[in-house]
């Protein structure tokens, strides 16, 4: 019986958006079943044009070139990475509707749900961790 991972990603700057996706891709590389719940400025995450822009924290900008020749996954590349690797992306339909965003602006391969949708995946979840 496989695991089951459940994470929330409610920031969407560069750093949490490694966190995500390293955490996923190894649970799911492991045979773990894995849910991202992205909210709010999470949605960068997936989002097909913004998680190309991702913003570095002020002050830690060295971070691009050690990222660089330790030939780490661009964002992207970790998103598709993920969804090769059957991890389950929900988009919130809540913070969406707030936006105004359209699920068409988002990589392909994402669910929209709201918190019952991510509730019904992680009541049961052996990990849960939020970014």
């Amino acid at each position: 019986m496989s695991e089951k991972v459940a994470i929330i990603a409610s920031n969407g700057g560069l750093f949490d958006a490694y966190k995500v996706f390293n955490i996923a891709t190894a649970a799911a590389s492991m045979d773990q079943e894995v849910a991202i719940f992205f909210t709010f400025e999470g949605l960068n995450l997936i989002h097909k044009e913004a998680n190309h822009q991702l913003p570095m924290p002020e002050g830690k900008e060295h971070f691009a070139e050690g990222f660089a020749k330790a030939n780490v996954p661009s964002i992207p590349d970790m998103v598709t990475m993920a969804i090769e690797l059957g991890v389950k992306l929900i988009g919130c339909q809540m913070t969406m509707d707030v936006m105004g965003l359209e699920k068409e602006v988002f990589v392909d391969g994402i669910e929209v749900g709201g918190a019952v949708t991510f509730l019904q995946f992680a009541k049961d979840a052996d990990v849960t961790l939020t970014f």
